[in-house]
């Protein structure tokens, strides 16, 4: 498990998550602990250490 944070796209609130990394690369929709909207989360692994992350507002 690796832990990352990253600001909230809609309320800008640092949000800490733990990602595991062994299963590689992943995306999921997960919502904010403190304004409740859906952020799309997605990161990609190499050499089974984080590559890339983002965290994005939900398209509607």
């Amino acid at each position: 498990m690796n832990e990352h944070a990253f600001a909230c796209p809609y309320c800008g609130e640092l949000i800490s998550m733990l990602l595991d990394l062994s299963a590689g690369g992943q995306a999921y929709i997960e919502d904010c602990e403190v304004c409740c909207r859906p952020i799309q989360i997605s990161f990609g692994v190499e050499d089974a250490e984080l590559a890339w992350f983002q965290a994005d507002s939900q398209a509607t």
